[in-house]
């Protein structure tokens, strides 16, 4: 790559990255879609572990497969992993979706954590009550979040008690 190549991605990718902490990521990182680690497995943590399974549009059975995951992430060149607040992770990857998509780049689409929170009951039949605030968390789509943010050098352990730090994170693929 010439060296103003270069040069541009840098600068495109720093502004990302300033783009996702001006929305209250604690840390982010330019990845290549490739990076990101899908898994038959992580669905089965979510209908065998996660009270929230089936319980809303965006926890699984209703979320994509790892396999349609793994082909939507293959349609994209970058993408933006952030380490967010505990449950600020949806409201930062909308966010930053929505401002990116203003910002010309059309194909922008964001995953959150965890089970979505905005409704205590989820209209399945009358359609979601907050789709500008609604996105399906990375885990219930079949990403392998603990390998996706340690291949990027982000620290996440398995949370044994309360007292143990919890690490939260969230995705935007951009294009």
């Amino acid at each position: 790559m010439a060296k103003s190549a270069a040069s541009r991605k840098n600068r495109e990718n720093g502004k990302l990255v300033e783009m996702a902490r001006k929305h209250g990521a604690l840390a982010a990182v330019v990845v290549s879609p490739a990076d990101v680690v899908t898994g038959s497995w992580v669905r089965w943590k979510c209908q065998f572990g996660c009270g929230g399974y089936g319980s809303s549009r965006m926890c699984p059975p209703h979320t994509p497969t790892p396999a349609e995951t793994r082909r939507v992430l293959d349609d994209y060149r970058r993408a933006v992993l952030f380490e967010a607040p505990p449950g600020d992770a949806k409201r930062i990857a909308a966010g930053l979706e929505r401002e990116l998509f203003l910002d010309g780049n059309y194909k922008a689409f964001g995953l959150g954590s965890g089970p979505c929170r905005l409704c205590d009951e989820c209209s399945f039949d009358g359609g979601c009550r907050h789709p500008s605030e609604v996105r399906p968390s990375m885990e219930a789509c079949g990403i392998d979040v603990y390998a996706t943010a340690r291949k990027q050098g982000f620290t996440i352990n398995v949370v044994r008690d309360h007292s143990d730090p919890q690490h939260y994170f969230g995705l935007v693929l951009v294009e």
